[in-house]
């Protein structure tokens, strides 16, 4: 994908031009989390077949729809339908929707996710907050000539993983672990020996997404906090049972109704610090 930047803007000023007010805050929804969609007040549906070259996910479970919406009284942009390189995108490609939110200035970006355990202290269905990630896809979204419109050559990953974000998290819920991603292309799920390589490696989750999405908001100058719902448990090798999408699904699904109570809790936090300040 070639011209990022005036490919980004074209797509944002179509959105604009859709919509009353540009929301600042940005959530992608991952597997299973679009029952989020039921929860909260929807204002605007864009599919992303009409947004100027923005791509789609080819996963049945995901919308494919840009939604601006309320959690509360918080306006945010919803990406229903996320992109995975196993599909057959570029890392670069699959974070086009990150760079639209950039040209509209959005300035915090909120992801979710279903993901392995490998941590043996997470118990099937627990929402972990991402502090840190490990990139083991074979594809890298800023690889190329760099357009310092977009950002720096050399971004620093040092502090990826928002600290001031998590911790509004857990003012409200102190109990919430934290734990380190690690990015897999799939969409073959791990081998027993895979998930103890990762483990060892210093993984507590893994999954096939998430990680282009942070490097490219990192380079975007967002502020980016992560829900990983521990979906399936893949460590220790005793403990692995064979999976399936659907139920991966549903112990998303099951899930999603305490990760929008977190989110909820989460943008009042914002809204109020804005406020403050």
């Amino acid at each position: 994908m070639e011209d990022i930047f005036n490919k980004a803007s074209s797509a944002a000023q179509y959105i604009e031009l859709k919509i009353n007010k540009i929301p600042t805050i940005a959530l992608s929804l991952g597997t299973g989390s679009s029952i989020l969609l039921d929860k909260v007040h929807i204002e605007a549906r864009i599919p992303y077949s009409d947004i100027p070259h923005f791509p789609h996910s080819t996963v049945a479970t995901h919308v494919n729809e840009l939604i601006v919406a309320s959690i509360g009284s918080v306006p945010v942009f919803i990406l229903a339908g996320r992109m995975h390189y196993y599909e057959g995108w570029s890392t670069k490609e699959l974070t086009f929707p990150v760079r639209v939110m950039q040209a509209l200035k959005v300035n915090k970006l909120l992801l979710s996710n279903a993901a392995g355990a490998l941590n043996p202290s997470y118990t099937q269905g627990e929402i972990i907050l991402l502090k840190d990630h490990i990139n083991l896809m074979p594809d890298h979204p800023l690889r190329g000539k760099n357009d310092e419109r977009l950002g720096l050559r050399f971004p620093d990953m040092s502090k990826g993983y928002s600290a001031s974000l998590r911790e509004m998290v857990k003012m409200d819920h102190a109990e919430i672990k934290e734990g380190v991603y690690v990015g897999f292309q799939g969409p073959s799920l791990e081998t027993p020996a895979e998930y103890k390589m990762l483990h060892i490696i210093g993984g507590d989750l893994v999954g096939m997404s998430t990680v282009p999405e942070v490097i490219v908001a990192n380079h975007a100058e967002m502020d980016v906090l992560v829900f990983s719902i521990a979906t399936n448990i893949c460590y220790p090798p005793e403990n692995i049972t064979e999976t399936t999408l659907e139920e991966v699904v549903e112990v998303a699904n099951q899930s999603s109704v305490k990760l929008v109570k977190l989110v909820e809790l989460l943008l009042k936090r914002i809204n109020s610090n804005q406020a403050e300040s």
